[in-house]
């Protein structure tokens, strides 16, 4: 057994001081001398044409430097050159037509322009003086309507791209997906038991506690540098240099803190806006979103899902077949692979068929959701498979059992999986009192789900590690710091080196600073980085003891490296200290530094599984929930108590999904709660303490056997807590949330107990 002496321990937060006292500084801290508001102009239709645009008013007012509208963003390429990719689920394209509006708005909220002036209070006059005309158009807003022939057609560009290529009439489908192996017909012809399942979960928001905020200046040379709040700095200068047709090399992205994102903060919404302004009026101009606008700006999206699955009467499962609709609002991109990937990874079956319709409507655009796309398709496919444990007299966990995938099963796209810890979480579960131990009460309820992310495969994560003069390390790492990463990283480095972790800081570089690193996302960050910063640190400890050996005139091989120390095997009094070492870099012995890049890595697989009791209120309807306990398998806990703050992130996010979280919208489009008193996220009076259980089997990749820890927690709450509703009421209840009302409705179709 490895002994270790900062890995696997609880170390606090290396950025805690800065944060608790209000040093570290986030978007809307930011300010520059001279600089400028901006504010936005939305449409207030959800689709329309705009006939008339006059900004003359707001230019003429006192303190109002500068106007953009659709007009000032440069024009796509000429017909036959391509468009370069963005890099991200949104096209180029389509993130043209949303920065800015220009000839029609396709949802209520799209910016038709915005004004950068010398106050906020100015800048809001300024817009309300911007004059414009609209012709409304037909809107649709229901997916499965938006699919229907004859339906509004949003972009009569866009015809729905599949296995067979694109199709030759447009419509609002855009991309048709489809995963299966074997033979769907015949395995479920095999079955005994065969229960075919519709459920639907509606738009909700991200829920971070930061609005959305940043500046940029644009410099007489025509260099462009952008104080960001982002995942991904690199991502958002690719996508603004091809937007502005800017050279990259002009754009400099510079990190702020980010006070959560979870995947919503990838896009350059706003970056290319406040640039134009900033190049307009010639000073730094900064943007910031009033909470309204940041629950009407973003979203995961609603779908609608369709389920099939037949079984054996022990328990095995013959065939899975499933349809998920996803809602993409008014521009394509849903997360259809990673919803197919995760929501039917945990089972084998020889028989498999997904169809996934990434569909647009008018409403705003989605963006992505901690595991996106996994949790809506997790919730269909795990209340399915709770249905059909019980039409077989099984226990829901033992039915898991019988079809869990291990290494070497196939993944939905057919992929092999590697080493996994999915029996090591189920059998966790089974000898645990949160699923072994009675109810205790009437009107209660217990609900299993279990969840699956891919994780770890794909994108590029660099790094540089430096050795000061007095023994300490300097990291710099090209990953934003969303979920305490900093912290883990610093501790690879304490171990690696032998010194506090005190002894090493880390900062996130901006793009000029550092090589290509790809966005914080998908549970990479501390996967990926682990094996870049291994290389660094064996590019530092390499040189090092080159210098050991060279004092100590021995050959290289030769040296061993133990508390500080370099010495020439079998002889430990011939020494010489990394401190030593340190002081002699900085005088005249030449800097040392090492680099780290990674851009292939294995996947890292997670699998968790949750267990709900839920009490319900037989008058009202209302769930109250009593004990939650997430179990998931990370791999090797960097930091324990880090990853089970994770853990619980993720399950009350999920929670809230799962019982009150609903962005509504009326008639014509727009969002009814764009506050957080209407919007209901969960707080601590409505969560009881959340339980963890951490389950270590190593992945097969990265030098610590470290998987990703984000987005797993997240998927299986939405599954777990309906599944507790259903075995406490009697009654299933297909759509979310599960409020009060809809549990009341559900009981009342089935001939349930009524208020009085």
């Amino acid at each position: 057994m490895v002994t270790r002496t900062y890995l696997g321990k609880p170390v606090p937060k290396v950025d805690a001081l800065a944060k608790v006292t209000g040093a570290a500084q986030y978007g809307a801290d930011f300010t520059l001398p001279g600089m400028l508001y901006a504010r936005m102009l939305l449409s207030p239709h959800a689709h329309a044409r705009i006939k008339r645009l006059d900004v003359s008013k707001a230019l003429a007012l006192e303190g109002a430097l500068a106007v953009v509208t659709g007009d000032d963003v440069p024009p796509p390429p000429p017909p036959g050159v391509p468009e370069e990719p963005s890099g991200q689920s949104l096209s180029m394209g389509d993130l043209r037509k949303l920065v800015l509006a220009k000839g029609r708005v396709m949802f209520q909220g799209h910016c038709v322009a915005a004004v950068a002036a010398v106050t906020t209070e100015v800048a809001e006059q300024a817009v309300s003086l911007i004059e414009v005309e609209y012709e409304p158009l037909p809107a649709v807003f229901d997916p499965e309507e938006a699919m229907r022939p004859g339906a509004v057609l949003l972009h009569p560009d866009l015809f729905t791209s599949g296995l067979g290529g694109k199709a030759t009439t447009p419509s609002n489908v855009a991309t048709h997906l489809e995963l299966g192996r074997g033979d769907v017909a015949k395995g479920f012809a095999q079955a005994d038991v065969v229960v075919e399942r519709s459920f639907r979960t509606q738009r909700v928001h991200q829920g971070y506690i930061e609005p959305d905020s940043e500046t940029a200046m644009v410099y007489p040379d025509g260099r462009i540098v952008v104080w960001a709040t982002t995942q991904g700095t690199f991502a958002l200068r690719d996508q603004i240099a091809p937007l502005l047709k800017v050279p990259k090399g002009n754009i400099k992205i510079i990190p702020m803190e980010v006070g959560g994102a979870f995947g919503a903060k990838s896009y350059a919404r706003y970056s290319p806006v406040i640039i134009l302004l900033s190049k307009k009026s010639g000073r730094p101009v900064r943007l910031t979103l009033g909470r309204d606008q940041v629950l009407r700006d973003k979203g995961a999206p609603a779908t609608v899902s369709t389920v099939k699955v037949g079984v054996k009467r022990d328990g095995t499962i013959t065939a899975i077949q499933a349809k998920f609709i996803f809602s993409a609002g008014a521009y394509p991109g849903s997360p259809l692979a990673g919803g197919a990937m995760a929501g039917l990874g945990p089972y084998k079956t020889p028989n498999l068929k997904v169809d996934a319709y990434d569909v647009v409507t008018n409403l705003h655009r989605i963006e992505a959701y901690r595991a996106p796309g996994a949790p809506q398709a997790n919730f269909a496919i795990e209340c399915t498979m709770d249905e059909v444990a019980e039409k077989l007299g099984i226990d829901p966990l033992e039915f898991r059992s019988r079809n869990l995938v291990q290494e070497g099963d196939l993944m939905p796209n057919d992929t092999p999986f590697n080493r996994v810890g999915y029996r090591e979480v189920l059998e966790r579960v089974k000898s645990h009192p949160a699923w072994a131990s009675p109810l205790g009460g009437p009107n209660r309820g217990r609900g299993l789900a279990v969840g699956f992310w891919r994780g770890g495969a794909g994108g590029q994560y660099s790094c540089t590690l430096m050795v000061n003069g007095d023994g300490s390390f300097s990291l710099l790492v090209g990953t934003v710091d969303l979920s305490g990463t900093r912290t883990g990283l610093a501790q690879m480095v304490a171990e690696e080196f032998s010194v506090p972790v005190e002894a090493v800081w880390l900062d996130t570089a901006d793009t000029g600073e550092i090589a290509y690193t790809d966005e914080s996302s998908g549970s990479r960050v501390t996967y990926a980085m682990s094996i870049a910063l291994q290389q660094a640190v064996q590019d530092v400890m390499g040189q090092l003891k080159e210098r050991a050996a060279a004092k100590l005139k021995v050959s290289a091989q030769d040296i061993e490296y133990r508390e500080r120390k370099f010495s020439a095997k079998g002889a430990p009094d011939r020494a010489v200290t990394l401190q030593e070492l340190a002081t002699e870099s900085v005088r005249g012995a030449g800097s040392i530094m090492g680099h780290g890049s990674t851009t292939r890595m294995q996947p890292a697989p997670v699998f968790a599984a949750h267990v709900a009791d839920v009490e319900m209120d037989p008058e009202t309807g209302r769930a109250r929930l009593l004990r939650f306990t997430s179990f998931q398998d990370v791999g090797f806990a960097v930091n324990p108590p880090m990853v089970e703050a994770t853990m619980q992130g993720g399950a009350s996010q999920g929670i809230g999904w799962a019982l009150s979280e609903e962005v509504m919208f009326d008639e014509k489009g727009g969002v009814r709660n764009p506050n957080l008193l209407d919007y209901r996220i969960p707080t601590a009076m409505d969560l009881p303490m959340l339980g963890t259980e951490i389950i270590e089997v190593p992945a097969s990749g990265g030098p610590y056997g470290v998987r990703g820890t984000g987005e797993a927690p997240i998927v299986p709450p939405l599954a777990a807590v309906a599944n507790a509703v259903t075995h406490a009421t009697g009654v299933r209840v297909r759509e979310l949330p599960l409020s009060p009302e809809r549990v009341f409705w559900a009981k009342r179709q089935a001939g349930g107990s009524q208020p009085r």
